[in-house]
């Protein structure tokens, strides 16, 4: 294992990769403002011939995120595709029609079941979970959902997991998702199905939208994730067999403040398996 410093800019680190699965929540916005840089970097990857596929645990599909991409500034032009696990979890439930589900998430995530046939049930009647969240994530944490939990385990109730992310940004603060509510179901023996990364079917089908657009098949030696989480994005790269760029700004800023570069030693106690490059914030 070699030591690793930062590198100023993306062109430095792609060398022959053609395809870039980035990260948008700590890569490309924090949730209340996008970054131009990293939008600007995106894009030029983009022109020099490259594809774009934004992979992320947004409990929504991928139509919602759009929207909110564009609300903070992002253009449609600097990505090729999006892939979110609210669009697997759209798969799952297209799977099983007709089921009574109990919905556990706050209201801006209504799309996930959008023009699905199911029916929204109390925890009592259904037949599954679908977690996109906490209700109040301003002020909730996991623990607040324990007794939830019990009495869903005993009704030994599947659990989707819309969004693995145990936390997320939002400005200078970090907040609580689905994937915290998951592994407090799992820890209490209940069975939890996640969606997203770092988990293998977001990778295989952003893979089918990258090879779309580069209309040709496209090897894994091509492609680089960019992302900021070492549970998700980096473990998910590993696991899938890409090189991963890992972006310190995100959700692990305190860990990196004032470090030039990392010895051996901290790479492998930090990451485990480590990124083929790190950067501050993503820039061309």
């Amino acid at each position: 294992m070699t030591a690793l410093r930062f590198e100023a800019r993306l062109r430095d680190v792609v060398g022959r990769k053609r395809v870039l699965l980035s990260d948008i929540w700590g890569v490309v916005h924090n949730g209340l403002e996008s970054f131009p840089e990293a939008c600007d970097a995106l894009l030029r990857f983009k022109r020099e011939g490259g594809t774009v596929i934004l992979i992320t645990n947004a409990p929504r599909p991928a139509d919602s995120v759009q929207r909110q991409l564009r609300k903070l500034g992002v253009a449609d032009e600097v990505y090729s595709a999006i892939v979110s696990s609210g669009d697997l979890t759209r798969h799952y439930v297209a799977d099983h029609p007709g089921g009574k589900v109990f919905w556990l998430g706050p209201e801006r995530d209504n799309s996930i079941h959008r023009g699905l046939e199911l029916t929204l049930s109390p925890l009592e009647e259904a037949s599954y979970i679908i977690c996109t969240g906490l209700y109040d994530d301003e002020t909730e944490t996991a623990e607040d959902y324990r007794p939830m939990l019990l009495q869903a385990r005993e009704r030994k109730l599947p659990l989707i997991c819309a969004n693995p992310d145990i936390v997320v940004e939002r400005g200078d603060r970090l907040i609580y998702c689905a994937g915290a509510i998951a592994e407090l179901y799992r820890e209490l023996g209940g069975e939890v199905i996640f969606y997203g990364k770092p988990h293998r079917p977001i990778y295989e089908r952003a893979m089918q939208l990258a090879e779309q657009h580069a209309g040709r098949k496209v090897a894994r030696e091509e492609v680089l994730a960019i992302g900021d989480s070492v549970r998700t994005d980096l473990a998910g790269a590993h696991g899938f067999g890409i090189d991963c760029l890992f972006v310190t700004r995100g959700i692990h800023s305190e860990e990196f403040a004032g470090i030039d570069q990392l010895d051996p030693a901290s790479v492998k106690e930090l990451f485990g398996h480590p990124p083929r490059a790190l950067m501050r914030e993503l820039k061309w």
